[in-house]
Formats: structure tokens, C-alpha cells, sequence
């Protein structure tokens, strides 16, 4: 998340100039054009009250990457996993005596 660019999306979004932005999230509007320019970055306490003042909530979703942390190792794990599986011989017949699942 860039707080730059979510700075400039909230204010945007409300309609507001960066004086009466500045003015109600108290702080300058030079310093407000500082963290949307990227020259300075706004605590997250800061920057929770900024975009509370610009009538929007801050909200952050974590998500874990695909592969985890190392691609790399993960694939190295799937294949440790595949061939175990390769291994163990299948149990079962080679057609199901049962209906396909949604079919009548």
C-alpha cells in the first residue's frame, strides 16, 4: 500500500482540496503535499487520522503470498509430495459404481 497514492484517492474521493483536508485532519497543507507527493511518509497513526478526516476508514488485508515465503522450496516440497504419493499403489477400481456428482 502506498500511502501516496491512498492519500490522494481519499481526498480525491471526498472532494476536498488539500488546504480544507489539512484543515480538518489538523495538520499543513504543505505537509499533507509532502505525503501525497512521496517526499515524506505519514505515520500509520497519522495516516489513519488523514483519511478519517477525508471521511474513509483505513482498512488492511494481509494475504499470504502463493508458494510461501520461497517459491522455490515449495515447488521442491510438492515434488517430495508427489513422489511419496507415487509410492502407494491406487485402491480402486478404474470406474466408480456411483453417478457422477450432479448428474441424474
Amino acid at each position: 500500500m502506498e500511502a501516496s497514492a491512498t492519500l490522494r484517492a481519499a481526498r480525491h474521493g471526498a472532494g476536498l482540496s488539500l488546504r480544507s483536508l489539512a484543515q480538518r485532519a489538523h495538520t499543513s497543507h504543505s505537509t499533507l503535499a509532502a505525503y501525497e507527493g512521496g517526499h515524506k511518509v505519514p505515520s500509520v497513526e497519522t495516516l489513519n487520522r488523514i483519511i478519517r478526516s477525508a471521511g474513509f476508514a483505513l482498512a488492511v488485508e494481509l494475504r499470504a503470498r502463493r508458494g510461501g515465503p520461497d517459491p522455490a522450496e515449495r515447488g521442491r516440497e510438492l515434488l517430495e509430495v508427489l513422489d511419496l504419493a507415487a509410492q502407494f499403489p491406487a485402491r480402486h477400481a478404474s470406474e466408480l459404481p456411483y453417478p457422477r456428482f450432479g448428474s441424474s
